[in-house]
């Protein structure tokens, strides 16, 4: 059984997800974005495996260096964004400076891509390249639960007029990967309310179910 909870970050309002397994003592951090106070007082205690990444633009990625001191956990982002963590141009957080003033972190430790099967607090994550909101987009599916980043909202898509954003590839990472998945798989995204596969599928405004 997966343990979720959502942690709404920084002025963006951006889903941090702290995921837990059978041992309580250890987690993974989805996302974890600005301003990341509470989510650094629920992990004191915690031995954090990993923090995976669904892409990293800047209010995805304002905790990172933070919780990695902290914690000495590996930090997992697709290559297509290898640069970004270190780049505030590329991130996003230079063309904001209303909202944040520059964001940059170390490198990422580990890649993720397509295929990929991740083991960690005894459960397997499986990455999916989900490209169109941004080129390192990934999507992560454990079990019934996936973490689908800036990609599917509930009735709603990602924006796609960002560094290397491209809606004709969004459109087919959400029709051809993760419109495949069950109905009944719960959709963990980056902003606003979690939803499902089937209620996007009949009820998405945007991307409609082919």
């Amino acid at each position: 059984m997966l343990s979720i909870r959502t942690f709404t970050l920084g002025p963006l309002q951006t889903n941090a997800y702290l995921l837990q397994g059978e041992d309580p003592g250890k987690a993974v951090i989805v996302d974890p974005g600005m301003n990341p106070g509470p989510l650094l007082k629920a992990i004191q205690d915690l031995e954090i495996e990993a923090i995976l990444l669904t892409h990293a633009h800047f209010d995805h990625i304002g905790g990172v260096e933070e919780i990695r001191k902290l914690k000495g956990c590996p930090v997992y982002l697709h290559d297509l964004e290898s640069d970004w963590l270190t780049t505030a141009k590329l991130n996003g957080s230079l063309n904001w400076p209303q909202v944040t003033p520059p964001i940059t972190a170390n490198p990422a430790e580990f890649a993720l891509d397509e295929g990929q099967k991740l083991q960690l607090i005894g459960h397997t994550f499986q990455v999916y390249h989900t490209p169109g909101h941004s080129p390192g987009s990934v999507s992560l599916l454990c079990e019934n639960d996936l973490f689908a980043g800036d990609v599917l909202f509930r009735m709603g898509v990602g924006r796609t007029d960002l560094t290397g954003g491209r809606e004709r590839d969004l459109v087919d990472s959400i029709q051809n990967k993760l419109y495949r998945f069950p109905d009944e798989v719960k959709v963990y995204p980056g902003h606003g309310p979690k939803t499902t596969i089937g209620y996007e599928k009949k009820n998405n405004p945007y991307v409609p179910a082919r």
